[in-house]
């Protein structure tokens, strides 16, 4: 699906902008290495998330915690769920995750859930006591509620705090760290399972151990984080302008008057005033952003979310390409990997968590190359190629699989050879849907919606997650190499998809998303356009439809409203023109 044809104006504004930032990639990185610094910081939520999927697929396996858990091991639907409940726990974390992040902050949400998640770690370790599987079950669905909620603060977060020439690349450190966080799971794994040795003398310490290390990287991001900035975006949303245009600069390096902090100010101010006034029109009563007029404002912007067409398709752009990364398979590997290279012939457990701790290598060092160039290359064809690798992958698997299902132990180059194959394929995710799908959920959306947006494509992500969870263990023992036909079908799904579907987002301003998806604001009250003169004049154009003006049908009296100065340094600045026009009102401001 094409994107809207820009106006003159638009084109010039982003040329304009542009031309101020210079090009993407790693010298931009390094251009911007405070708020990369601050990015990575953040990514520990994601590390944490990756530790917690690929931790559980090892634990699993060790004969000193199936001796705790009984039936909820040997059993496959209760193995099913003793894997998915953290997946369950992590959607309903990704639904509370839009008011904490517009109530608190984005900053103090993350630090909160960084509370909740020490609370779930410290229940999972009660696990050694008589009650184990439930102390397992309800430590895991705490810390998933903690999870969910930071897999959407985190890049939200990364998101309002990056300039458009590396925002793909610091929200896609997310997903270098998830899978930084899986590799280091899968290692200690290999390693704690000889404690006390493999078979029925081993310690409870070979679980408990990479149980309890989850604490660390937990636990310096929640007081890390006390140090670090508040989202501009958040910051001049809730009229700390002032604070605002600080840390704006402070993340730029540069001065809080230089021409593209001028810029990106005013983009952000813009939105957030047209916002507001669109609020104040629908529902006065709210107009006051206390916590208890955010929570119900909360069900106003989800139900915005589907009332016109451009904000829809940006609904079916987010959940339906989380949906996709998920069935892709990738948590089916991650999950029960030394399960699935068991049956693909390695010969011990041993071996099998070797081969697992290749997958964790082989994804981190696939995801590192997005993260230097996403902004360069686009998420787009990055996706679809990466897609029709990993079907590409699935299918010759099931080839492999359904040929020598039942001769693996004569035939191990077969059974080595669909284990490259799986290596393969995380290599493929790695570098495509697994940074690029929580890139295009991050930037979509509006500056009222962003928490509410990502949450609900978040929530498509772990819903789809539970559900994969659930459903390999049954079909890998009832289908077998069917498993890897049905997941493989679904991935080239994915690639139309991404084809058909999903524009191009690379080196877009959040506030140019708008545009692009042909929507004019929240509630398509108004539209803004940013353009400079040939004197270094910036003005603002704004578009008023007659029929849906927040205070007058006179397009000129929104902006001869009292309102905060944009730019508030300068008392005179912001003046409405006046020259009439019957669809369109300017205002110049000196930069």
């Amino acid at each position: 699906m094409s994107p809207p044809v820009q106006s003159g104006v638009d084109g010039a504004a982003l040329a304009r902008r542009q031309a101020l930032t210079g090009a993407s990639g790693p010298a931009a990185l390094v251009k911007n290495i405070k708020v990369f610094g601050i990015a990575c910081f953040a990514c520990l939520g994601g590390f944490v998330y990756g530790y917690n999927q690929g931790v559980f697929s090892g634990i699993l396996t060790m004969t000193s915690f199936g001796n705790h858990m009984g039936e909820w091991v040997s059993d496959s639907t209760k193995k099913g769920w003793l894997t998915s409940i953290f997946e369950l726990g992590a959607w309903f974390g990704c639904l509370y995750s839009g008011f904490l992040a517009e109530t608190l902050s984005r900053k103090y949400a993350i630090m909160a859930n960084v509370c909740l998640f020490v609370v779930g770690v410290v229940v999972q370790c009660l696990g050694v006591t008589p009650g184990g599987a439930s102390c397992i079950l309800a430590g895991r669905f705490i810390t998933g509620l903690a999870v969910g909620a930071m897999s959407v603060n985190v890049p939200n977060y990364n998101a309002e705090v990056a300039p458009p020439e590396v925002r793909g690349s610091l929200v896609a450190l997310q997903q270098l760290a998830i899978t930084a966080g899986i590799m280091v799971s899968f290692w200690i794994d290999y390693g704690t399972n000889n404690i006390g040795g493999t078979g029925k003398t081993q310690s409870d310490a070979a679980w408990l151990v990479p149980i309890c290390l989850q604490l660390i990287p937990g636990l310096a991001l929640g007081v890390g984080m006390l140090f670090m900035p508040f989202s501009p975006r958040w910051l001049i949303h809730h009229g700390r302008e002032s604070e605002a245009r600080h840390v704006l600069a402070s993340l730029r390096s540069l001065n809080e008057d230089h021409e593209l902090i001028e810029l990106e100010f005013l983009e952000i101010k813009a939105q957030s005033v047209f916002e507001k006034r669109s609020t104040a029109l629908q529902w006065p009563h709210l107009t006051a952003l206390t916590p208890w007029n955010i929570f119900k404002l909360q069900f106003v912007a989800i139900a915005s979310l589907f009332k016109t067409r451009a904000m829809f398709r940006r609904v079916i752009v987010a959940t339906v390409t989380m949906f996709f990364q998920q069935f892709t398979g990738i948590n089916a590997v991650l999950y029960y990997a030394p399960s699935i290279f068991a049956a693909l012939g390695t010969s011990s457990n041993t071996t099998s968590l070797l081969a697992t701790g290749v997958v964790g290598v082989a994804m981190f060092l696939a995801t590192i190359p997005a993260v230097l160039y996403i902004d360069n290359l686009g998420r787009k064809p990055v996706m679809i190629t990466g897609a029709i690798g990993m079907g590409i992958c699935h299918a010759i698997i099931a080839i492999l699989f359904g040929i020598n299902v039942h001769q693996w132990a004569t035939h191990k180059a077969a059974g080595w050879a669909a284990v490259t194959f799986v290596w393969l394929f995380v290599v493929n995710f790695g570098y495509s849907w697994g940074p690029c799908g929580w890139v295009i959920i991050s930037e979509v959306w509006p500056m009222s919606n962003r928490a509410y947006g990502i949450a609900l494509g978040a929530s498509s992500n772990w819903m789809s997650n539970f559900i994969v969870g659930q459903i390999t263990p049954i079909m890998l023992k009832k289908i077998t190499y069917g498993t890897f036909i049905f997941f493989g079908i679904l991935t080239f799904g994915g690639a139309v998809f991404i084809w058909l579907g999903v524009p191009e987002t690379k080196r877009m301003t959040l506030e140019e998303m708008d545009v692009l998806f042909g929507s004019i604001g929240v509630a398509e009250a108004v539209r803004f356009f940013i353009t400079f003169s040939p004197t270094a004049l910036c003005t603002l154009h704004i578009l008023p439809p007659l029929s849906s003006l927040p205070y007058s049908s006179d397009p000129f009296i929104p902006l001869q409203t009292p309102i905060t100065n944009p730019l508030s340094r300068t008392p005179n600045a912001w003046q409405p023109s006046t020259k009439k026009s019957a669809s369109t009102t300017s205002c110049t401001v000196s930069v």
